[in-house]
């Protein structure tokens, strides 16, 4: 299959024939399909399509990938900005982590952040996490609760070198910032069953601390 071919394939109408051709280009690994299938990770419609494209690149050599991921951060589509991030954190290789720039840690669009901070994760030394952190605290308490579960189990996955931020926050931020960072903090030590429940805790004890800032 050229990848003529195969772009061909994943312009048909039918989901199903479009996710047949990614799956065998995964199968086949041909080098020559890294940018057929990066491009369409941008404009893909459907999520199940999207995810086997992304396992379609992650059977191809990094080498090849890593950098046309990294271009395509650029993107004005954040379709395309965030599937690439999806993607690098699938990867895997470190040599992506220096395109995780500020601008997308904190992009306008939530699907955009909410996969930075998931790939920073996967993609961070062990020795950066504590400025990981420090940086990924200034989104507690913003966006919707959607992006609140999402940092929370980021911030989860950094581990202990999250706590000393997550522990000033939850003592001198806003409202709702302490109420997130209270939050991620019973999910760190694992006294929250899910996300809901440390939510519903965290608030009610930032309003029991200081009713004043409710």
């Amino acid at each position: 299959m050229s990848a003529d071919e195969l772009a061909l394939r994943l312009r048909s109408a039918d989901g199903s024939a479009r996710l047949r051709a990614a799956l065998d280009a995964g199968t086949r690994r041909d080098p020559a399909s890294v940018e057929v299938l990066v491009e369409r990770c941008g404009v893909e419609p459907d999520f199940f399509v999207r995810d086997m494209l992304t396992w379609a690149l992650t059977r191809l050599p990094a080498d090849l990938t890593v950098p046309r991921l990294v271009e395509e951060l650029a993107s004005p589509f954040p379709q395309a900005r965030s599937q690439a991030l999806h993607t690098l954190s699938k990867v895997g290789d470190p040599r992506a982590r220096p395109a995780l720039t500020p601008a997308l840690l904190h992009d306008e669009e939530d699907g955009v952040a909410r996969a930075a901070w998931r790939a920073a994760v996967v993609l961070t030394p062990v020795a950066e996490r504590t400025a990981l952190a420090e940086d990924l605290a200034t989104e507690l308490g913003r966006r919707n609760r959607e992006c609140w579960r999402t940092l929370s189990e980021v911030l989860v996955a950094v581990g202990e070198p999250a706590r000393t931020v997550l522990d000033r926050v939850a003592d001198q931020g806003t409202y709702s910032e302490r109420a997130h960072a209270a939050a991620t903090l019973l999910l760190l030590d694992g006294l929250a069953r899910d996300f809901r429940s440390a939510v519903e805790e965290a608030q009610r004890l930032a309003l029991e601390a200081d009713p004043e800032r409710g």
